[in-house]
Parts: C-alpha cells; structure tokens; sequence
C-alpha cells in the first residue's frame, strides 16, 4: 500500500503585489501568492507560445483558431527588436510584423495575450532579438541601465505602446501580462527599470512577469518569477549524450527551478538564491511543447515526453501551464541579415537559417502533432476542474524516489483541500524504461483525517503510463464522485439540466467509480456494494459507457470513454450550446461553425447533444454512436503527385568545423551547398490550389538539406529523423511556375554530432550518401460543418 499524508496549505499572502486590474476594469484579474484569481473565481491558465511575426499574417486567425481548439486560452508572442527595428531609426509593425492586428485577432477570437517585451528577448533569435546596429554601431552596454542603452530603448518602447493603445486588459483588452527582458539573471535593477520605461509609455497590464530560472536575481514583489523544464535540450555538448539532467521534470517535487535552461549563454553561475518562491504562485512560461534543432545537436521529442512532463508539473503544483513553443514557425529571411541565432554571430549554437518548428503540437505550416491531442486531455480538465485545483497545495509521499537514478519507486503525489483532490501518477521517463509497477493501491489521508484507499482492488500501473485520478470530485445534482480509477476530462450540462462528467480510461487499468452508499447505477457496468461505497466497474468504456447515477437529491450521469477515444475529445460552444465533439482531426469552433482541418484518413465527426442535421459537401447521414451521433466526412482527395529529378548527384560534405563560444559543431555555409548534390521537384498547379494547407514531405538521406524556389530559400533541415515537411500554400504560385530544388549534403565524419539512438544509423548513412529518396504530396483540407435549422435540439 501506497501512502501519503495531505497536510493544509500554507498561509496564503496578499497584497504584497503591485498588480491586479483596475477598479474600472470590465472583468477583475489579481494574484495572490497562491494563483491568479479571475472575476473571482481561482484561474488556471493554459498558455501556449506563438511568435506572429514569424508566420504569415494571412493565417494567423486560422492557427489561432487551430491553438484555442487545444485548449489554450492565453497566447504568449515573444517581440524580437531587429525584427521591428532592423534599420535605426526606421520601426517597422506592418504586414508580418503588424503586432496591433494579432493583438485585436486573440481579441475577436477570446484569446487573452502575454506579450513578452524584450528588448532581448533570445527566441533562437540573431543577437537575442538585438539589431546589429546596437551591437555595432551605438555606444552603450546592453541590457542594462546604461544611459546611453536605455535612451535606445525608449522609442522603442514607446512605439510599443502606441501599437498596443486601448488593447490592455484594463481598456476590455486581451492583454492580461507583460514580459520585460528574457534570461536576465543578475541585474534586477534594470528589470525594475524596464518595468518601469513601459508603464511610463502607458503600457498597463495586471500582470507583470520575468523569467527565473537559473536562481534569477528578480526584484521582490516587482515582477512574477516564470520557470519553465524541457524534456531535452540542444544548447548543450554533443558529446554529453542523451541530457539525462532533464530526468529532473519527470519527478513530483516542489522545486521549480531548472538551472540548465540558458546556462551556455551564462556568463558565470548567479549568486542569487533565487527567488522567494512562498511569495509567488507556481506558474511557467516555458514546458518543453518540443525542442528545437541545432547543428550539433538534435533531440528527438515523443509525444509522450511532452504530456509526461506537463502533468508532472501539474502534479507538483503549477497553477500556470506554459508552453514553448506551442505553434512553431519560420526565421525571417527578409530582412539584411540572417535572423537566427548562429556562431557567426557569437552564439554558442548554429540553428537552421529558416526553420523553427520546434517539433511543437501545431508544427512550423500548423502541421497537427500528436502531442497535441494528448495535451488537450489535460486541458480540458483544467478547464472544468482548474478553479479548484489551482487552490490545491502539493503533497508528497511518505516514500518517495531516493535519486534521480531510481526507477523503481513509482512516482506519484497528491494535491488536495479539504475532502477533494487529485491523484497524480507519472510512470513514464525518456531517459530510462521505467517498469510495470503491480499490486499498486493508494492511501491518502486528507487535510480533515478523513483517509481514502483507492482503487478497491490493487491494480498494475502499466509502464508509460501518466493519469490524474479524482478524489471527492462534485459530479452535480448533490451526487460525489468519492474517487475513480479513471482521470477527469470534462463536464457539460444536458437538456433538462442533468449535469454530465466525462471520465477518461487508463489503458490496461479497470475504471472502477466509488459511488456513495445510497447511489443507484444503471447503465453497462459491474455494480458492487462494499460497507461504505457502490463501486462500479466500466464493462467497455467508450460511447456507450453511459451511466446515471442517482441520489436522494437527483442524477448526473457519468460518460467513461477509452484513452483513444478521449484523445479526440473537444468541447467547444456550437449551434447555440455547449457540446462534446469527438473526431480525430482538429475540431475549431469559429462562430456558427466548426472547421476541422482533415489529416486522418477516415474523417468522421461525433457530437454529443447532436444538432438535428450538419451541412457540408461530403457530409454523409447521421448514425448513432452510443451517446453520440456520427456523421462520416469525406476523405482528404488524391493529389497529384510531384516528378522527382537529379541534377546532379555527386556532393561533397562541408568540412568539419567548430564555432561559438562553446566550440560546438558548426552548420555548412552557404558556399557549400554550392557543393551539394541537388534535386529538382515539379509540382503540378493543380495541387495547390485547396482551401487548406499542402505538404511537400521530403524523405532523404543526408547531413543537412536546404529548399529553394527559383534561387529563394524556403526552408531548411538538420537531419534527425522525421521527414521534413515544407508547407506550400505560401509559395503556391511560385511552387507550381519554378518548381523546387532541394539541396543535399553529406556528413563529414569528423562532425560531431548528437542524434537520437533511434536516428544514428541514419545520419551514419549520410556520411556516404546524399540524395532525396521520395517526395510526397499530402493535402490538409479544411471543412466547416454548420448546422441546420437554429442548430438547437
């Protein structure tokens, strides 16, 4: 037996913030030292990274869409200087850099918004976001209180502010927090200034923040401390391997600090102890959604390391899930220089000239990943049961894992307050094949003494499993959920007012709900009474594990669908009411419609209450699906296919070389594609010309590979494994007229390079070979499904 011991929360401070909205403001948003609390109810934020001005503007409505359906409600958009200002004196907010439009965008959409400030920002960004001008040419000491840097800054500021006029929160705005700095680790003075210089330009925000890991020095009670963990990381040596460090964030502890994010662009390790953290609640800016690729280094990110990683965070207190990056994108190449951050420039890691996808759940083109469907589970549940968790202090274990070395203690910990909490389990490591943990039952004395032994019966926790389970969860019309073997996702009312909870599986353990005594269960489950509690086992769950339950003050019925099907779960407000859709593509609500972006190959939509009918071209008859209603949608059409061709096959590896301040494995140079062995693809027009996106995927075998239409780079790759992906709607004219050439390099064998064990062979082939194997259309189509009628039942 499994035991731990909740104890009550410590004392909660108040006041001691200079933040919060205004008296005036439209909806109250203020902080405490335990979470933020808005329109007084405690809030749980879900806030995912999206840089605009590194994506086309035509688009940003629909990735915004794409991102508020994976259940993000904050978007965070780092602004990067030499982006705005590239030449001095000449600031630039239109087109792709046009900040007010993207603002007013989240608006329209219900999207609040962190805008990170910068003036250094870093974003894998040339010079961290600083323009060269102010590298090269003006007389100051950067990222400091320097006269003659702060004077710099100030029209910039200012310009800021002009942008953003009327769109802060406090004016009915989106903006909810403002982000000074970056990485600043010794100098809260001058994050103090910062502050400061924007609030005097009429930057107004309830909430202001700076990044803390690496034990930041962070002025007190000035700005929120944000903290962040990543299941790998490219800014280290290749030669140190898998980054086994990273274990850290697959462990239940109170500790938010990761001293490794950034610590290659520290010049010496802080002498702060960072800060107070019994003064601030638990909130991140930066959970690895992916990881970025370097020339030296290139992790492989699965999908499970990601959704492991966040409810460990969640499980240890967070009360601000925070991802980067959420949406990846693409390195400007407009501009005089090269915009990402290199050795040419004294960084101590070269990243690919153009992209940056980060490997993040909505890729560089808004590629749907996995990963996203897995993180939008968690989210629904914080966004039904986020109020009381976020109120919820940690507990941990009376046994615990010795090291970071023990893989046989399995991991788990408990938030609670009073009779309610959740259970955390987290039984999956990147690092290390964690085991079956069998006979496993928990015991869980509460803050009032009150102990819960959960399951019934002991269970095996298989291995890659991670779940949160329910303690005394409010099912609605006075009925209590005492605990489940089954994780939360989502509640919904349904006609007449019968509130509805959704219960999501876990694979290979019975999901068992522990009823009150006085509760009578109908529907497709193993009913059992024990002294204190009906227990009901799930016979199958899925879309017919419907069940009522029934109190002495009314019923609530309780839906139990299997993991695979709760990973395309959405609850969205369509045709006049909240509704549960289930679909393996992205379901969008937008208005009096859903978009769905079709990737799957059997595209089918299921809604729970159902609308009398759907419209659309493809949309076939409705069926019944246990409590739902299906409707079959037509597959993704045929595209025609690309011709591949071989100019010239021979290629020559660009020399091994070293660079930056860590002496690290530096990226070919343009001159040396010049040397490369080069493909050339048609494509015909007809495949570009749909209403969504479509894909180039290019297989091949190579070091490193560049694309181009008629001489521009478009895109560029540092082999890891995955195919790469171009998206060409972009370039659709230019793709159809020019075609495209893709450019090959071998690997010098004297590089080194670190890539996934999965990966080596590989990249080890590339060191005799460089061709494009196969290349692949592949169309992503959108469709919006209205309803007939008013859309009601």
């Amino acid at each position: 037996m499994l035991s731990l011991h909740a104890s009550g929360a410590p004392p909660v401070l108040s006041g001691h913030l200079p933040m919060g909205s205004s008296a005036t403001a439209p909806h109250s948003l203020t902080v405490d030292s335990q979470s933020l609390i808005r329109d007084g109810r405690p809030w749980i934020p879900v806030m995912g990274e999206f840089h605009f001005s590194r994506y086309p503007a035509a688009e940003w409505r629909e990735e915004l869409l794409k991102i508020k359906a994976g259940g993000i409600d904050l978007v965070a958009t780092y602004l990067f200087w030499n982006q705005h200002e590239n030449d001095r004196g000449t600031l630039r907010f239109d087109g792709d850099l046009d900040l007010r439009r993207f603002v007013e965008l989240c608006a329209e959409l219900g999207l609040a918004l962190v805008v990170r400030l910068g003036p250094w920002s870093h974003g894998e960004a040339r010079n961290g976001g600083h323009p060269d001008w102010l590298l090269s040419d003006a007389e100051c000491t950067p990222r400091s209180d320097d006269p003659a840097y702060l004077a710099l800054v100030e029209p910039y500021y200012r310009r800021i502010a002009e942008e953003l006029r009327g769109l802060f929160h406090d004016d009915g705005g989106p903006i909810i927090a403002l982000q000074v700095e970056n990485e600043l680790y010794d100098n809260p003075g001058h994050l103090a200034t910062l502050r400061g210089m924007a609030e005097k330009f009429g930057m107004r925000a309830p909430l202001w923040t700076a990044t803390a890991w690496g034990a930041a020095d962070i002025p007190q009670d000035t700005l929120l401390p944000l903290y962040g963990g990543y299941a790998e990381e490219f800014w280290v040596d290749a030669e140190m391997g898998p980054a086994r460090e990273m274990r850290r964030h697959f462990f239940f502890t109170p500790i938010r600090d990761d001293h490794a994010i950034g610590a290659d662009l520290r010049a010496a390790s802080s002498t702060s102890s960072g800060p107070d953290t019994s003064r601030y609640p638990y909130a991140t800016c930066e959970l690895g959604g992916g990881m970025a690729i370097a020339y030296h280094r290139r992790p492989l990110v699965r999908p499970a390391d990601t959704t492991s990683l966040a409810l460990t965070k969640l499980g240890s207190g967070s009360v601000w899930q925070g991802y980067y990056m959420y949406h990846g994108g693409s390195q400007r190449v407009d501009l005089k220089e090269p915009n990402q951050e290199s050795h040419a420039t004294g960084y101590p890691n070269d990243m690919p000239t153009v992209t940056y996808d980060f490997q993040a759940p909505l890729g560089e083109y808004g590629q749907v990943r996995p990963v996203f469907h897995g993180l939008r589970l968690q989210h629904l549940l914080l966004q039904s049961y986020g109020a009381d968790l976020a109120r919820m202090p940690l507990a941990l274990p009376d046994t615990e894992p010795t090291s970071l070395d023990d893989d046989t203690t399995l991991r788990w910990s408990v938030r609670s307050a009073g009779d309610q909490g959740f259970l955390f389990v987290n039984n999956h490591d990147p690092y290390t094949a964690l085991p079956d943990h069998t006979g496993v039952q928990f015991r869980v004395r509460l803050e009032g003494g009150r102990a819960v032994t959960l399951p019934a019966q002991p269970v095996t926790v298989p291995a890659g499993a991670h779940f949160v389970w329910p303690i005394g969860l409010d099912l609605g019309s006075g009925l209590r959920l005492e605990w489940a073997s089954a994780q939360p996702a989502t509640r919904i009312t349904l006609d007449g007012g019968t509130p509805l909870t959704v219960l999501a599986a876990v694979d290979g353990i019975p999901a068992t709900l522990a009823l009150p005594a006085d509760a009578v269960v109908e529907g497709p489950a193993d009913v059992a009474h024990t002294g204190d509690n009906v227990l009901a086992t799930i016979t199958e769950p899925g879309t017919g594990a419907l069940l009522s339950v029934t109190g002495p003050s009314g019923t609530a019925k309780v839906l139990v669908l299997s993991h695979e099907l709760a990973l395309q779960l959405n609850k969205v407000h369509a045709y006049g009411r909240e509704r549960l859709v289930l679909s393996e593509d992205v379901v969008a609500a937008d208005g009096d419609a859903l978009h769905l972006h079709i990737s799957s190959p059997s595209p089918a939509v299921a809604l729970l209450p159902a609308p009398d009918a759907l419209q659309s071209e493809g949309v076939g008859q409705p069926t019944a699906d246990g409590a739902f209603t299906r409707w079959q949608l037509s597959a993704a059409p045929h595209l025609p296919q690309p011709t591949l061709e071989c100019a010239r096959e021979q290629a020559t590896a660009a020399p091994a070389r070293a660079g930056g301040t860590h002496q690290r494995a530096s990226a070919p140079l343009d001159a040396d594609f010049d040397k490369a062995a080069v493909f050339r693809i048609t494509v015909p027009a007809e495949a570009l010309t749909g209403d969504g996106e479509t894909l180039l995927r290019v297989r091949y075998t190579g070091d490193a590979a560049r694309a181009y239409i008629n001489g521009q780079l478009i895109a560029d790759d540092f082999w890891f494994g995955p195919d790469g992906e171009i998206g060409l709607r972009r370039h659709a004219e230019a793709a159809a007229r020019h075609g495209i050439e893709i450019r090959v390099l071998p690997l010098d064998p004297a590089s080194v390079i670190y890539v996934d064990a999965s990966a080596r062979a590989g990249l080890d082939a590339a060191q005799d070979r460089a061709a494009v194997e196969a290349v692949e259309l592949v169309t992503v189509p959108r469709i919006s499904l209205r309803a007939s009628g008013d859309g009601r039942d």
